[in-house]
């Protein structure tokens, strides 16, 4: 999603060329026609760098709309989340245009190969590749169950007067944004304010999303997260750490 976004913020819109999205069986490329932003370098899109938006007024509205940062946090957020699912870094190319390149698991790569060195058994290494496919979603179906189980665990724990050493507040910020929603839910501003930030950053972002996965916050409008309308309450296991904490 975040390179999609970044191919729609970054084009050239006096080209008449489209962003593509190609999918491969050891890899996705988003294409845009466009050049990187001077004067940015491809090695610094590696490491932390200024925000050079191609077109401004879109990226203003993009980030408005919660999709992008202004601090030029798009591909890092690219390189740690392909980390994080033990993947190698994408790969970001300037050639007819500009070019990000994300790697698929291995697995699909090496069913790739077996389609290359025999190109007379493509369809039998592509019924390999649904085959392992199918083994990949099955294992994580069965992940999925057992997180449920621990969730249901936890949901059960809560029921008692204390609540686990794993519910406390990690940091003074968090508990300013859960007493933000003690009486009412309240949009996102009244956080940012509430935990000090001048406006949306990362960082705030990344402290929302843990505590709503955590079970601490929820979205009033769960399935609209980018509503404008969207606002965050205080849940029973929420209500149950900020008793714990100091005001």
């Amino acid at each position: 999603t975040e390179a999609v976004v970044n191919a729609v913020a970054h084009r050239d819109y006096t080209s008449n060329g489209s962003v593509q999205v190609m999918l491969f069986a050891d890899r996705l490329e988003i294409r845009n026609p466009g050049r990187l932003s001077s004067p940015l370098t491809l090695e610094e899109l590696r490491v932390a760098h200024n925000s050079v938006p191609v077109n401004p007024l879109l990226a203003e509205s993009l980030y408005l709309a919660e999709y992008i940062e202004r601090m030029g946090t798009g591909t890092l957020d690219m390189i740690s989340r392909c980390a994080a699912a033990g993947l190698p870094e994408p790969e970001f190319a300037v050639t007819d245009g500009f070019v990000t390149t994300v790697h698929r698991p291995g697995i699909v790569g090496h069913a790739q190969g077996q389609v290359g060195q025999d190109e007379g058994h493509a369809d039998q290494a592509r019924g390999q590749v649904g085959q392992a496919e199918g083994q990949v979603g099955q294992a994580r179906g069965q992940a999925d169950q057992t997180v449920g189980q621990a969730e249901g665990q936890v949901g059960q724990a809560e029921g008692h007067a204390d609540p686990s050493e794993d519910q406390a507040l990690p940091s003074a910020k968090d508990a300013a944004m859960l007493r933000a929603c003690d009486r009412e839910a309240v949009p996102g501003e009244e956080l940012l304010a509430a935990a000090g930030y001048p406006r949306r950053t990362g960082d705030f972002r990344r402290r929302l999303e843990r505590l709503l996965d955590r079970g601490l916050l929820e979205m009033t409008l769960p399935d609209r997260p980018r509503s404008p309308l969207q606002k965050y309450r205080l849940t029973a296991r929420g209500k149950a750490v900020l008793a714990t904490s100091k005001p």
